[in-house]
């Protein structure tokens, strides 16, 4: 078993109490702000900007650093075309077989239903799978930890990041998703975990008028 080995953490800054609250506060009006669109722009976005929100992504803390993660992003008009031929064929099960009453009455303010054309319109779309192990070069399993917490906040930067940037996301979670990973060329021990839908909204975009709950009602201080 190999020696930790330690580094100085010198890329750690701290803040003046005063600007501590004001960034704390800015971080919040600034992403209170971030809602959830189903009508995308076809306006392409930068690769560059997937890129960067992707290694923002990829520092998020996840259990032994095994980063179990993997994501594809997808702008390929043929592949997002299958994306969505497959994913409406799942919907459609959900909406009409799968789905109980009380689910569907729940998304009936949201105005949700089978159809998903914002999964060919939209510029982006990234696939995020979840790595249960990893394979080194010999085919030997590399086990991985809390694989699900882990690649939930991952995800939860990335959304971050392509707000702070200036985009718009939907996650979309078509179920079952198995289809991702012979469409997107994943292993079988890669699980789907999301499929984010990216880029900017459309210049008529509507959102539901729902309101988040209060501090008081989420949390508790001891």
């Amino acid at each position: 078993m190999q020696d930790p080995s330690f580094v100085p953490h010198s890329d750690y800054e701290e803040y003046p109490v005063a600007e501590m609250k004001e960034r704390a506060s800015e971080f919040y009006q600034n992403i209170k702000r971030r809602r959830t669109v189903r009508d995308f722009s076809e306006r392409p976005v930068p690769k560059e900007i997937i890129e960067n929100c992707l290694l923002a992504a990829g520092t998020a803390p996840n259990g032994a650093n095994k980063q179990p993660w993997h994501f594809v992003a997808v702008s390929d008009p043929e592949i997002k075309k299958k994306i969505r031929i497959e994913a409406e064929k799942e919907e459609h099960e959900f909406y009409n077989r799968r789905a109980p009453d009380d689910w569907l009455e729940d998304l009936q303010p949201f105005g949700t239903d089978e159809k998903k054309p914002f999964l060919e319109k939209a510029p982006y779309l990234i696939g995020i799978f979840a790595q249960n192990y990893n394979l080194d070069e010999d085919g030997n399993k590399e086990k991985h930890y809390y694989v699900k917490e882990s690649v939930g906040i991952a995800t939860g930067i990335l959304i971050t990041a392509l707000h702070e940037s200036g985009l718009a996301t939907l996650t979309h979670t078509p179920s079952p998703m198995g289809f991702l990973n012979e469409i997107m060329g994943r292993p079988s021990h890669e699980k789907p975990f999301l499929l984010l839908v990216v880029g900017y909204p459309a210049e008529d975009v509507k959102v539901p008028e729902i309101e988040k709950k209060s501090l008081d009602e989420i949390t508790t201080f001891i």
